[in-house]
């Protein structure tokens, strides 16, 4: 490792963008309003790229990770490296064998080419579920970044922080390359669990409660807007009967924005939930409505499965909210690929293309991060001290 970082004022950042996934991270970027070009993205999924071609009209490159050279990333002379690596070797729900874990080779190999690197990156930015921070994999990166001469902030944050009513927290690291250096250096080497330092606040001020897990679930949820305000339909009382049954003609819904090809009654129709699935697991489904302020996050399985995969809509407001009144009066549908896609943020322009099937645009979401989350902290990492 060696080479002298140098940039002139005026260029833009050079980026890579790994395990570029459909375009959170490069989506994220933009909402930062940072002055940068990705000038490489990877991913090893075909249809993951497909959709982020489809968007941003580059194909990522789609080899092995693993089979990259320090020689290959220094010919690209980037700036930062973006990282979302596999969360699954951190999941309470997998076996969580950490850097055991295969999925996991490829990020441990990442972190070598930094050592190995003539012209490693001057930011490091990487994005996983909470359970990382207690990895080893966590251990061995902060051992690698300490010693390639790195600083570090660490954040635990949700969706619920920025407003958006989605409980998704994620893992984030922040590192900077010497003499490069955080607007708020109170932090370095700290787990942070509140947006406060990325708005530019005094961090010195509340640093103890910085430290802390957010105690009030009801505080966040205040300031948050409604589920309703994520929905592309809106107002569907009046068009599901009490069997769960499409009950008007499709001129009374506006499908113009539905982003799966001509509207019709069974586009809507797949949404709804069947009602063997509410009378096996409905004791199991978590239920929201157009005024809720949180959903649970939506993983890879939602639409295949309904236990633990995330929230399910009531499109019939009950007398009485939550299971006392019986499931299958309140209308339940799943939450539409574009409605998953605004609760992570992602811009209106963003589209699948034709041939993406629904199960697999419910994946690549899963998959996904929340814009509005990794935005103020990709802005963050790019500010330079005042």
């Amino acid at each position: 490792m060696e080479e002298s970082f140098l940039k002139h004022k005026d260029e833009p950042w050079r980026i890579l963008e790994f395990y570029s996934g459909i375009g959170g991270m490069r989506y994220s970027l933009m909402k930062a309003g940072v002055k940068a070009e990705v000038v490489e993205a990877f991913d090893i999924n075909d249809t993951a790229n497909d959709v982020y071609e489809h968007n941003f009209g580059h194909r990522p490159y789609q080899g092995n990770i693993q089979s990259l050279t320090s020689s290959d990333l220094d010919s690209y002379r980037a700036d930062a490296w973006l990282l979302s690596p596999p969360c699954q070797p951190y999941t309470r729900q997998g076996l969580q064998k950490h850097s055991g874990d295969a999925r996991a080779f490829s990020f441990l190999r990442i972190l070598e080419l930094i050592q190995e690197a003539k012209r490693p990156p001057s930011m490091l930015f990487v994005e996983n579920v909470v359970g990382f921070e207690t990895s080893d994999t966590r251990a061995k990166m902060i051992e690698i970044l300490v010693n390639s001469g790195f600083i570090t902030q660490e954040f635990i944050l949700s969706p619920l922080q920025f407003g958006v009513p989605y409980s998704r927290p994620r893992y984030f690291c922040l590192a900077k390359r010497k003499p490069l250096s955080f607007q708020h250096q109170v932090l370095n080497n700290r787990l942070i669990w509140s947006p406060i330092p990325l708005l530019q606040c005094n961090a010195n001020i509340l640093l103890g409660q910085l430290e802390e897990p957010p105690e009030s679930l009801d505080k966040l949820l205040d300031s948050c807007e409604p589920v309703e305000c994520f929905l592309e339909f809106k107002g569907l009382s009046d068009l599901v009967d009490a069997e769960g049954r499409i009950t008007t003609s499709s001129s009374a819904i506006d499908f113009g924005a539905l982003d799966h090809g001509s509207g019709s009654l069974s586009m809507l129709d797949q949404y709804l939930v069947p009602q063997n699935l509410i009378d096996r697991w409905g004791s199991a489904m978590d239920i929201v409505y157009p005024d809720s302020k949180r959903c649970c996050c939506f993983t890879k399985s939602y639409y295949r499965y309904v236990k633990g995969t995330g929230s399910l809509l009531a499109t019939i407001q009950p007398v009485e909210k939550g299971k006392t009144c019986p499931l299958k009066e309140q209308g339940l549908r799943y939450f539409t690929p574009r409605e998953v896609a605004n609760m992570h943020s992602f811009p209106v322009e963003f589209q699948f293309p034709e041939h993406i099937t629904l199960k697999q645009r419910y994946a690549l979401l899963g998959n996904s991060l929340s814009v509005a989350v990794v935005g103020p902290l990709l802005s963050y990492l790019f500010r330079e001290p005042s």
